[in-house]
């Protein structure tokens, strides 16, 4: 196999060939693909298979930051806030095009708020202590703003109540891209990779321990040959363990997160701000996103939630309860008030958190429970890497193929030439930051150097230079570069995580998605059956998350 052609048909070919794995990975989001990465740097050889789309889980609806996680050192828990923080400073390295630095400002408010000036002095203290945990890798401390100040970066809020704010930095990053690139890199390295290829069984040896797994991919199935399997499968790690172990652990307490999108000029914050929430003292992140060459911004987002969920994995749509909360957290920020009608988008996801004792039932808050990382072995030899953060992959990466590097009696730690610490991603080299709300800079920021490869499909066709649609910066020649080099194969994979189309602006996603799915039709060979079929199962998606809100909505309001 070649390793820099990312091609599905020639993946699923290897899997295929019958020539056994060092590491087989069970997972592709961003835990899994960062598995694959690190295992492929030190030359073992690495497959990844996916269930369904690289990122298509938890790891493209996360709040899109990679940070130390201000709260969690409020908790105590200053190890995580020390190594989120060095390893956020690793990824503005490796991944330069991908990775931005975000401002984050706390309003403090006279009266009337969660956050008064008794609390903010307690902040300071806070800010502090982060600045000097790892905050200050940034290249940036922390800073007190007066109250004209606070202004200028949130003009919506309630101005005659603002006191003053803290001003901090953390740093940003599309976590779909993200996902893809590193699967992009770990082929570069050698690794097999494919999506759409579900494990459906887990084969042993004579004494009992797994050499491998059967996978499914395009109807049919085929047993790969592995020395050590990785469960990286997030919140459906349980799943896998079943294959395994022969029972659902339930060692995973699911716990949703949900955020909205809202038209930027309804808020018009410059920065990340941090809003409280009343009604049980958290706190939402509302977030400036797709900026404009004139200093403005397309969007914003606000979230997350943080709740246990207690139904399918599959199914956790953001319901009217949901964004009734964010809302009402949203408008208590804000002299305007946000409406449902003003909605553009949503995403739900689901946190994969630890349990401290497998089977209990879920006791206290969700956000109350360690986001660090747990690696195990089953009885059988299947390594499995739980919880963690979007942040800390790399070192969860790194911990967990330790353990599968003992489990192939091979050195455990990685040399300085095969460690992921200094790896750049595909696209970091050569790359040149432009200025932001031009085609130009929208490409750098998504692909980095290889965005010559897109414009020179534009070069090639003019109209790929086009909008996908009125009013967004994503362009027809990056569908056909998904499908051409990303391994998009179906029109939700495009809309939803190749691009962001979709949870920027639902409608505006819907209607380009003939355009779309005719593009993909040429690249990938579709029938008018199957074009048919993919716009039916993408509109049903659609109407899926806008039926939730509405049957939702009517029981809120009888109750």
């Amino acid at each position: 196999m070649n390793p820099r052609q990312f091609s599905r048909s020639h993946m699923l070919a290897e899997l295929r060939s019958g020539e056994p794995f060092d590491v087989l990975v069970i997972g592709g989001g961003i835990t899994g693909v960062g598995v694959a990465l690190d295992a492929a740097a030190r030359g073992l050889r690495t497959a990844l298979v996916e269930r369904d789309d690289f990122a298509s889980g938890t790891s493209s609806k996360s709040s899109k930051m990679v940070h130390g996680g201000l709260r969690y050192l409020q908790n105590g828990d200053v190890r995580l806030v020390y190594e989120a923080l060095r390893e956020r400073r690793r990824l503005m390295q490796n991944a330069p095009h991908l990775v931005d630095v975000l401002p984050f400002m706390i309003p403090i408010m006279t009266k009337d708020s969660v956050v008064s000036k008794k609390i903010a002095r307690a902040l300071g203290s806070a800010m502090w202590m982060y600045d000097f945990t790892g905050g200050w890798r940034i290249g940036k401390f922390h800073k007190r703003v007066n109250a004209k100040q606070a202004a200028e970066h949130f003009p919506t809020t309630n101005l005659d109540k603002l006191s003053s704010g803290y001003l901090y930095y953390d740093a940003g990053a599309d976590d779909a891209r993200l996902v893809v690139t590193l699967a992009r890199t770990a082929a570069q390295r050698g690794a097999v990779l494919a999506n759409r290829c579900g494990v459906v069984g887990v084969t042993t040896d004579a004494g009992g321990q797994t050499n491998g797994v059967v996978v499914e991919a395009d109807g049919d199935q085929f047993p790969v040959g592995a020395r050590v399997v990785v469960n990286a499968a997030g919140v459906w790690a349980d799943d896998v363990r079943a294959l395994d172990e022969g029972a659902n652990p339930d060692s995973i307490r699911p716990a949703k997160g949900v955020h909205l999108t809202i038209p930027w000029e309804k808020v018009r914050n410059d920065i990340a701000v941090i809003i409280p929430v009343r009604s049980d003292k958290r706190s939402l992140f509302l977030v400036p996103w797709g900026p404009q060459a004139d200093g403005s911004y397309s969007h914003c987002y606000v979230g997350t939630t943080d709740t246990d969920h207690d139904g399918g994995l599959d199914d956790h749509q953001t319901t009217a309860v949901d964004i009734d909360y964010v809302l009402t957290a949203l408008n208590d920020a804000l002299e305007t008030t946000i409406t449902l009608a003003d909605v553009t988008g949503v995403w739900s996801g689901l946190r994969p958190l630890v349990k401290a004792n497998a089977g209990d039932e879920p006791m206290g808050k969700t956000a109350d429970l360690s986001r660090q990382h747990q690696v195990a072995v089953s009885d059988s030899g299947v390594v499995r890497v739980s919880g963690g953060k979007l942040t800390t992959y790399r070192k969860m990466a790194e911990d967990t193929v330790e353990i599968a590097m003992q489990q192939l009696g091979r050195r455990r730690r990685a040399s300085r030439k095969q460690s992921t610490k200094r790896l750049k991603l595909i696209g970091a080299r050569g790359h040149r930051s432009t200025q932001p709300g031009t085609q130009v800079g929208h490409l750098a920021r998504r692909y980095g150097s290889l965005a010559a490869e897109v414009k020179a499909l534009i070069a090639f066709e003019p109209a790929l230079g086009e909008p996908i649609a009125p009013g967004h910066q994503y362009v027809l020649a990056e569908v056909v570069y998904a499908a051409r080099h990303e391994m998009a194969t179906t029109l939700s994979d495009v809309l939803e995580r190749r691009t962001r189309l979709h949870i920027f602006d639902r409608e505006a996603a819907l209607t380009a998605a003939p355009r779309v799915a005719a593009l993909m039709a040429t690249e990938l060979h579709w029938d008018m059956a199957e074009t048919e079929h993919q716009l039916d199962n993408y509109r049903q998606l659609c109407a899926a998350e806008e039926a939730a809100a509405r049957d939702q909505l009517a029981a809120h309001i009888t109750d």
